[in-house]
């Protein structure tokens, strides 16, 4: 079965950097592409990001184009998100997912705030 796992997640001051990442098992993670989704309290859960398979095509959300980050390593079986210059707006609960199945992870918590 597909499991994704998020981590990374935690307590940061505006302009501040976190690393996401998210371990992938159950399905051939080098052939599937992978994404970045996010839900702030009281908000629906928006896309943020998302990486091709080899890594060649990613795509951001308006957002946080020029601030985010979204890579992988396929060695590894995990997909990451690189956050510069956060914003208290960022402050969500983020989620991980394989484009082509209905899984999520179980989300790591990030905050915002001075």
């Amino acid at each position: 079965q597909v499991q994704l796992v998020e981590s990374g997640g935690g307590l940061v001051e505006p302009g501040g950097s976190l690393r996401l990442s998210c371990a992938a098992s159950g399905f051939t993670f080098s052939s599937a592409a992978m994404s970045w989704y996010r839900q702030a309290p009281g908000k629906e859960r928006d896309f943020i990001a998302m990486i091709s398979s080899a890594g060649g095509i990613t795509n951001l959300a308006d957002s946080v184009k020029g601030r985010f980050t979204i890579s992988r390593d396929n060695a590894k079986k995990t997909v990451y998100l690189q956050m510069n210059n956060l914003k208290p707006e960022d402050t969500a609960v983020y989620y991980c997912k394989a484009l082509a199945y209905r899984s999520w992870g179980p989300g790591t918590q990030v905050t915002v705030s001075s």
